[in-house]
């Protein structure tokens, strides 16, 4: 290391925080909830159940699929705003944030 330079901060130097634990956890949870679900339609399928209950059961697997990709985006949120990559400029802009958000509605 150069003695020169002082130490970055922890979290500026990739580590990863309690919180950034908890939200990866959160969003795992999520994620799998919806693996789940999605095994059930694909079961539900196979077994020719009514397609309303599909339809319903899908429906709730997209909604799970959506809330995982927005804890993402929310937990990242200030991070790409202000986190710049090797010193330089923000990681995201603020039209970039917005697009990565609106792919999801």
């Amino acid at each position: 290391m150069n003695p020169t330079l002082p130490n970055p901060a922890p979290e500026a130097a990739g580590a990863v925080t309690a919180e950034d634990e908890a939200s990866a956890r959160a969003v795992l949870n999520r994620l799998r909830r919806a693996q789940g679900q999605l095994a059930g339609v694909i079961t539900m399928v196979e077994e020719g159940r009514d397609c309303r209950d599909v339809v319903t059961q899908l429906a709730a697997v997209s909604r799970a699929l959506d809330r995982a990709g927005f804890k993402i985006i929310a937990g990242r949120m200030r991070e790409c705003l202000t986190a710049p990559e090797d010193g330089g400029t923000p990681a995201m802009n603020e039209a970039e944030l917005e697009k990565l958000f609106l792919t999801l509605a």
